[in-house]
């Protein structure tokens, strides 16, 4: 007679505690690991051009800033930078950037609104948006050239003008000042404000108008209690964007106004390439320092409103 074998059921006494269960599945884990290292690897080559080409130059900046001619530490070259005309520059590049941004955040939001409200595949929101983004790289000694050639001292328009019995620099306007320097910056500076700050007004629901109207709001209404305090963090994002941009700009100003109007740039530009201070070049770069200070601030604020603007674009 042959003995039946009986298997114990699973939880009895003597049994495994994990006997039936199901083995772990390893292997979308280990794919998933994988498929992280894999793309922070694609990331290395970016994260070494930054490395080498954005932060090495910029430590070396925030060094020298504070040394000497004979590689000494000193604080004489943030001192200097404080003062005089280069605390003059300071100034005028400040306002000129302030008041470019001004005029880019208006107009430009002026510009996008407008291009908004047009059809989406309508061929003038393609044109416009396409040229905006031509317009907004386009700078620097071409941009200078393009200005002078146009209503320059000899300008085709500037003689055309003339030629018609209008004088331009009547008006008070001289492209090689700072009201120049203005108008020209404002030439990008407005595109930029279509590009970044379209995606804004997309964000506005159509929902929060039909409320606003069917609550019998006005369009002004609808603008003061919901639109501008849900687009302010992006306005101020793009103004501060704008004016980083205009701040640090360098190749149009010098190519227009060949240092006569006094810059921040130009004069790191200058005391760079020796010609203010013989051995300048440590305070051109506490210059520099200062900017990037300044910038940095800019952009870290601009990072923090477009986080706090994106909130409605999802």
């Amino acid at each position: 007679m042959t003995a039946s074998v009986v298997s114990p059921a699973p939880g009895a006494p003597g049994t495994p505690a994990d006997a039936g269960a199901p083995l772990p599945a390893r292997r979308p884990r280990r794919r998933a690991a994988v498929g992280r290292v894999s793309a922070y690897a694609g990331l290395l080559p970016f994260a070494a051009y930054t490395a080498l080409f954005l932060g090495l130059p910029t430590v070396m900046v925030g060094v020298d800033a504070f040394r000497a001619g004979n590689g000494n530490w000193t604080w004489e070259n943030i001192r200097l930078s404080t003062r005089g005309v280069y605390r003059d520059a300071f100034v005028t590049s400040i306002e000129i950037s302030l008041l470019s941004a001004a005029i880019g955040v208006v107009f430009g939001a002026m510009f996008a609104q407008a291009v908004l409200t047009t059809k989406r595949n309508n061929i003038l929101r393609r044109v416009v948006t396409t040229a905006s983004g031509v317009f907004a790289n386009f700078g620097g000694v071409p941009l200078a050239f393009a200005f002078i050639a146009t209503v320059g001292t000899t300008g085709m328009v500037t003689r055309i003008l003339h030629s018609a019995g209008f004088n331009l620099s009547s008006t008070g306007f001289d492209l090689y000042s700072f009201s120049g320097i203005t108008v020209v910056y404002t030439y990008f500076e407005v595109p930029l404000m279509v590009l970044v700050f379209t995606p804004a007004l997309e964000g506005l629901r159509t929902q929060w108008r039909e409320a606003s109207d069917s609550l019998g709001g006005s369009g002004l209404a609808y603008w003061r209690h919901i639109g501008l305090p849900v687009l302010a963090p992006s306005l101020i994002g793009s103004f501060l964007l704008l004016f980083g941009g205009g701040f640090s700009a360098y190749a149009t100003a010098q190519a227009l106004t060949s240092g006569t109007v006094s810059l921040v740039p130009i004069k790191i530009g200058a005391l760079l390439s020796g010609n203010v201070l013989a051995n300048g070049e440590n305070l051109g770069k506490a210059l520099g320092f200062e900017m990037i200070v300044i910038v940095l601030v800019v952009m870290v604020g601009y990072t923090l409103l477009q986080r706090r603007a994106s909130r409605w674009l999802r």
